[in-house]
């Protein structure tokens, strides 16, 4: 296949995944910047150096090794994701072809229960008091 000016590309076949190169393993924090839960592999490594990160139910430093059929457990933005290793890549891909690279066995976001503000105050109404700023600074801070 060429490229737009003739040079051949550097992918091949549009329909091959560009991840095709049989890695066997690779460090965890690269694996997960690789598959786009981190943004920067710095990120990843101090994830894995905070302790928020658990290859097969053991703390993993970050340059643990992970293999096809490792389960990665993950805490990212407060949340916990459970993820198991399909596909063992070590360069960051597209996110249709990260997709492919994990399976996904994390439990379902807790329900958002947040019901919006309670306070409210009629439009046109003007500035709030002095009585009525320290009330909903009362109310915020609960």
């Amino acid at each position: 296949m060429r490229g737009a000016a003739g040079a051949p590309s550097l992918h091949g076949d549009a329909a091959e995944p560009c991840h095709d190169v049989a890695v066997e393993a690779t460090r965890v924090d690269r694996w997960l910047w690789a598959v786009r839960l981190f943004k920067t592999r710095a990120a990843a490594t101090d994830a894995c150096r905070g302790g928020h990160v658990r290859v097969n139910d053991v703390a993993a430093k970050s340059a643990a090794p992970v293999r096809v059929g490792d389960r990665v457990e993950v805490l990212v933005h407060g949340r916990r994701r459970v993820l198991e290793v399909a596909c063992v890549i070590d360069k960051r891909v597209g996110a249709p072809a990260a997709a492919e690279c994990l399976v996904d066995h994390s439990p379902p976001p807790p329900p958002a229960d947040h019901p919006g503000p309670v306070f409210g105050r009629d439009q046109g109404a003007g500035r709030p008091t002095k009585r009525e700023r320290r009330q909903l600074d009362r109310l915020r801070r609960r």
